[in-house]
């Protein structure tokens, strides 16, 4: 007989012999069942209850009061079926026969319980005049319980699908703006005879759920043509759809019970569904139709009005594919908004984000969020991505609000501090201490009024703070009612709640906020302003777009010094790129290109690596923070894919490309590309589109911003012209000596895309000893690690400089003779142990040779 029973039924017999067990009563009775089907908090038994006006607590409580009153036995280990259990258990069969259900389920024991005269249900009798049974057979409709799972499908709207309009209803759903076009365009296409089906299609984030939520509330407010009045918007729950459905064929059940129910409805019902992508292969197994199948005919007949929501990229993966579903739906583009109206959606929600996190938000801070998030959070679309950054600014106020501030964390810390020290003294107990215990009682007095102070100023903000959210929400409450009151047509509320009760609240809130305004120390920040919106997009994209600090301005003003400190005699392109940086963090820079696109050429061994080194250390503190490419391993044609990504199909798809990936993880940074006429012609091709466009798109179809970084490329190009001429001492312009070998390497196009080709010059013998005294600079460092001081003079700089100097090879050859005379020198005197560790090294001339004193 268990195969006979519906899950629901088999659970509520477990929680039941639980139960009998529990109380040790000798046997399981009807009572223990009741008590068991009681338990569910939801379910078919607790619907019927519902339906009926029975309230299940109070029912539990009766059930529980009359199971109390069984026998109990102390030493029973088997629960047996008491009389009653089995003569419901009879009157529940004959029910299940009567209506001709394979399994016996929840209703059928109701009726069962219905006609037993012991039962605390039978009790209800005389206060409901209705027939019961009519009362199932209407809410069950047409179904047949001949599954396990086939009453989990009652009233299968309630369970699987979100009310929109009892959302809209309750003011719970937040204000659609700027969305009219796509709205009547929805409306129209519901109001066609057949295949009145709309799908919305949009980038991620443009506010297509948002549509169907403002077509919600207008059908709510009557604002909709007469053919959409009275209609109801349920939005599809897929996950609950599918969860649990473990039986072959359980899911097929659960959407035709849906699917029967809307029929029923007579096109009261408009069914959204959001991602209406996943309905393509949804439950299909074993030879099962998938959820997109089960809909075609009711979405052809026009028996189901539908509204779908979908991205681009899925709609062409997977609607597209399945003509006979996408010619039932009537797409409609939703296109991201401009910033004008991104900016309105903001404003209409202002309100919302400021009742729930209790913080005033500035109208600069929503033009910030929707400017800064259009510039540089390029792979999101608005409204999302400047809603989010408002969300966030605001929550990590709300965050501050909600814990100690930090002048009165700092301060109690301070207190402690004070207090420790006193106890070591008073502990230590010595007379020279006496004073000191004096000196510290007054400052730890001192150090509690200033606590005291700040404390009660602290709460006296705090509540001011929570007065006007309080009086925000009630004003939100009022203007609810007041909409509701108008729709009714009951004008005398309208104007009690208009004239009268808003003007009131808005006069509290008006001196709450003067109150506010008074206070001469503000210790709480309770308003989201522009800088700290910059502050969020910062975190997010490690782009440093916050107002500079009075520090770093002066940092970035003599940038270009403390690189000549750094790279010698290579003062035009320091201060070309160091011009560069200062447009670009000031905002001045063309928010269309990168911050800047430099070709470093000249002789080898001058400074081109040494100075993007140089800038990366001076922006990010870290001199390898740069997305370094050699140029050289992308000579053949098919290396462009080592730059964005392989194509579909190909070995390394889903790594991506170097420096597309790169960039999406950094997009504040430099990209150097060295040796930039090694590479193909396919390569320039990708680098124009970057250098014009400051974009790049992988091999995934992803938008890549490189409006944020630097690019800097080094070039060799025309190196044997300029040896040849620093060979016959010629003081001729490099950049025309190379002007007809960059013409022979790069295209027009290419050389017309670079803000500045930037000539390094070869060094002069006055740049050496600067040179030199650098590279001693870095001995001493690593010398340092030892705690072993290292000095030098001017002799020694003198000769360094005159033995390391090579005009045709720069600065390199000086590093060798820097490690073989000086390095090599020390290595071996730390190995035979005369330069111990601690001590004070001074490197010094000597019969025409380095030598050191060890002092």
């Amino acid at each position: 007989m268990n195969q006979q029973f519906s899950e629901a039924v088999n659970t509520a017999f477990q929680k039941a012999v639980a139960y009998a067990k529990q109380l040790s009563n000798a046997e399981l009775q009807a009572n223990h069942l009741l008590y068991g089907f009681l338990e569910e908090k939801e379910g078919y038994f607790i619907t019927i209850l519902n339906e009926l006006a029975i309230n299940p607590e109070n029912l539990k409580n009766q059930t529980v009061e009359a199971i109390s009153h069984l026998p109990t036995l102390s030493n029973e280990t088997e629960v047996k079926a008491g009389s009653s259990l089995q003569r419901l258990l009879q009157v529940a069969e004959k029910k299940a026969q009567e209506l001709q259900d394979a399994f016996i389920s929840s209703d059928h024991f109701f009726l069962a319980f219905w006609e037993t005269p012991d039962t605390p249900l039978a009790s209800y009798k005389n206060q409901i005049n209705k027939n019961v049974k009519e009362e199932i057979i209407k809410l069950r409709g047409t179904k047949k319980m001949d599954s396990p799972t086939s009453e989990q499908n009652i009233k299968s709207l309630e369970k699987f699908c979100k009310n929109l309009s009892n959302l809209a209803k309750e003011g719970k759903l937040d204000p659609v703006i700027g969305r009219d076009e796509e709205i009547r365009r929805a409306i129209q296409v519901l109001s066609r005879r057949t295949k009145n089906n709309p799908m919305l299609v949009g980038d991620p984030g443009v506010g297509k759920t948002a549509i169907a939520e403002g077509l919600a509330q207008r059908i709510y407010q009557n604002d909709v043509p007469d053919s959409l009045k009275e209609k109801q918007i349920l939005a599809l729950d897929m996950g609950a759809l599918i969860a649990g459905a473990k039986y072959r064929g359980e899911f097929e059940e659960r959407l035709k019970s849906i699917l029967e129910e809307i029929e029923k409805s007579e096109g009261k019902i408009i069914l959204f569904i959001d991602e209406v992508h996943t309905l393509i292969g949804a439950g299909a197994s074993d030879g099962a139709m998938d959820a997109a199948n089960l809909l075609k005919p009711a979405l052809a007949r026009g028996h189901l009005h539908c509204i779908g929501a979908t991205t681009v990229n899925e709609f062409k993966k997977y609607i597209e594919k399945d003509p006979a579903l996408e010619r039932r739906f009537q797409k409609i583009l939703v296109e991201e908004p401009n910033l004008e109206d991104a900016i309105s959606i903001l404003r209409g929600l202002r309100e919302k984000y400021e009742i729930f996190h209790g913080v005033q938000i500035t109208e600069d801070a929503l033009h910030a969020a929707v400017f800064l998030s259009h510039r540089y959070i390029a792979d999101r679309k608005l409204p999302d991505k400047a809603i989010d950054l408002i969300d966030e600014a605001a929550s990590l106020i709300k965050m501050q609000l909600g814990s100690l501030p930090l002048p009165i964390d700092q301060k109690e810390r301070e207190l402690n501090t004070l207090i420790i020290n006193q106890e070591a003294l008073k502990r230590e107990g010595s007379k020279a201490s006496e004073q000191d215990i004096k000196t510290l009682e007054k400052e730890i007095q001192k150090t509690r009024e200033e606590l005291s102070v700040l404390k009660s100023k602290w709460n006296e903000e705090k509540k001011i703070i929570q007065k006007l959210k309080d009086r925000k929400n009630t004003l939100e409450n009022l203007r609810f009612q007041e909409e509701e009151a108008e729709r009714l047509s009951d004008f005398n509320k309208v104007a009690e709640i208009r004239y009268s009760k808003i003007p009131q609240v808005q006069e509290e809130l008006k001196k709450a906020q003067q109150e506010l305004d008074k206070l001469d120390v503000r210790i709480l920040q309770e308003e989201v302003s522009e800088d700290l919106i910059a502050a969020v997009v910062s975190k997010w994209t490690k782009i440093p777009v916050e107002k500079m600090l009075q520090k770093e301005a002066a940092k970035l003003l003599e940038l270009d010094k403390r690189l000549q400190s750094k790279v010698i005699g290579q003062d035009k392109a320091i201060l070309a790129v160091s011009d560069a940086i200062r447009r670009s963090r000031s905002g001045l820079n063309d928010p269309a290109k990168p911050v800047g696109v430099f070709l470093f050429v000249g002789p080898t061994g001058v400074g081109k690596t040494e100075l993007v080194k140089a800038l990366s250390s001076e922006l990010f503190d870290r001199e390898d923070a740069i997305i370094r490419i050699d140029m050289s391993e992308y000579m053949e044609k098919h290396s462009v894919a080592k730059l964005i990504g392989s194509p579909p199909g190909y070995v390394g798809y889903d790594e991506g490309g170097q420096l597309t990936e790169s960039l999406r993880k950094s997009p504040y940074t430099i990209v150097l590309l060295d040796e930039i006429e090694k590479a193909h012609s396919d390569v320039f091709n990708i680098l124009l589109q970057i250098f014009d466009d400051g974009r790049l798109t992988d091999s995934k179809g992803r938008l890549i911003n490189c409006k944020n970084a630097l690019f800097i490329m080094t070039s060799n190009v025309g190196s044997d012209i300029l040896l040849e001429k620093l060979k016959n001492n010629s003081n001729e312009d490099i950049l025309k000596v190379l002007e007809p070998s960059l013409r022979q390497h790069f295209k027009p196009e290419f050389l017309n895309r670079i803000d500045e080709i930037l000539p390094f010059s070869s060094l002069e013998e006055k740049d050496m000893k600067k040179i030199v005294s650098l590279q001693l600079e870095k001995v001493s460092e690593r010398l340092k690690n030892k705690k072993i001081q290292f000095t030098w003079d001017a002799n020694t700089l003198a000769y360094l400089a005159k033995q390391g100097y090579d005009p045709i090879y720069g600065a390199r050859p000086l590093k060798r003779l820097i490690q073989n005379k000086v390095v090599n020198l020390f290595s071996k005197g730390i190995l035979e142990g005369k330069i111990p560790g601690e001590c004070k090294i001074q490197l010094q001339l000597k019969d025409q040779d380095l030598d050191y004193l060890v002092n």
